[in-house]
C-alpha cells in the first residue's frame, strides 16, 4: 500500500469524523468512555507503525484493555497432556484432509499426532496467516501493548491466556468442531483475513459488513457470543474513565457483536 493512499485515507477519515481503522466510540452509563478497536492478532509489515491518531488515543487513555496480554515470551501450549493418536480421534476423511493440508503447508503430521484437536486448528490457522505474509509482531494488539508500555499506560485483560486455553480445553470432543471448521472453511478463512487486512490498510467498513460464517452455530456461540457477553459485563464494571479496548475484529461485527451488546 502506497504512502499517498494511506495519507489520503487518513485525511478522508478526519474530514468525515470516522477512524482510518476499524474502531468506534461507545460511552456507558457508568462514565466509561470506550474506544473499541477491531484488532488483527497477526499483521503485515505495512500495518506498522500504528496510525498517529490511534497512538494519541492510547496516550489519553486511563488503560489499554486487551483480550490477553501477549507481550510475554511464555507459550500458552506448555504442559498439555498427550492425546490418543489422530487416527483414533478423526474419521478417515478428516484424517486425509488434514494430511493433505499439512503436506501443502510443509508441516509434519507426526508432530500433531498427540496434540489436542483445538491446538492443531490454531497451528494451522497461524501457519495460514504466515503464508499470507502476516507476522505476530505486526499484529495490532501486540503493537498496542508496546505503545501502552512505552507510555506507562496500565493494561487490563478481558480474559488472559490461561482462561482462553481453559475455554479451548472445554470444547466438546477435544475441539473437533474447531478443527473441522478450519479444514472445511480453509479458503474462506484466507479471504476473510485479506478482508480484515484491508480494513487497516485501505478503509474500514462504513456499514456493518456481510461476512461469511466460518464457525458452526454451537462453536460461534462459545467463541464469539458468550465471550462478548462476558466482556460486556466486565466493561460495564470498569471505574469511570477513558479506555482503548482491542478485541478481534470479528467481535465488532455480525450477530451478537460486542458494540450492540454494550449499547443495549
Amino acid at each position: 500500500m502506497g504512502l499517498f493512499h494511506r495519507i489520503k485515507t487518513s485525511l478522508c477519515a478526519l474530514v468525515s469524523g470516522r477512524y482510518a481503522w476499524p474502531g468506534l466510540d461507545i460511552s456507558l452509563p457508568g462514565g466509561q468512555h470506550l474506544h473499541l478497536v477491531g484488532s488483527i492478532h497477526m499483521g503485515t509489515r505495512d500495518m506498522a507503525p500504528l496510525p498517529p491518531r490511534l497512538i494519541k488515543l492510547i496516550h489519553q487513555a486511563d488503560a489499554l484493555i486487551v483480550e490477553a496480554d501477549i507481550s510475554g515470551n511464555e507459550t500458552p501450549f506448555r504442559d498439555l497432556p498427550p492425546c490418543p493418536p489422530l487416527r483414533e480421534r478423526l474419521s478417515k476423511s478428516q484424517y486425509q484432509h488434514l494430511e493433505t493440508l499439512s503436506d501443502e503447508l510443509g508441516l509434519s503430521l507426526a508432530l500433531f499426532d498427540t496434540q489436542p484437536l483445538w491446538q492443531i486448528a490454531m497451528v494451522l490457522q497461524a501457519t495460514q496467516a504466515q503464508k499470507l505474509g502476516l507476522r505476530p509482531d505486526y499484529g495490532i494488539d501486540y503493537q498496542l501493548l508496546n505503545c501502552a508500555r512505552e507510555t506507562q499506560r496500565p493494561v487490563i485483560e478481558l480474559e488472559g491466556s490461561e482462561s482462553q486455553i481453559a475455554l479451548l480445553h472445554e470444547l466438546p470432543d477435544g475441539g473437533l468442531s474447531l478443527l473441522d471448521d478450519t479444514l472445511i472453511h480453509w479458503h474462506t478463512n484466507a479471504r476473510l483475513l485479506q478482508v480484515m487486512i484491508g480494513w487497516w490498510m485501505e478503509q474500514p467498513p462504513i456499514e456493518p459488513p456481510s461476512l461469511p460464517n466460518t464457525f458452526s452455530h454451537s462453536l460461534y456461540d462459545v467463541l464469539m457470543h458468550q465471550r462478548n457477553l462476558a466482556w460486556c459485563d466486565k466493561l460495564h464494571a470498569l471505574p469511570p474513565g477513558r479506555y482503548v479496548v482491542a478485541v478481534g475484529a470479528l467481535h465488532l461485527y455480525g450477530e451478537g457483536n460486542l458494540p450492540s451488546m454494550l449499547k443495549t
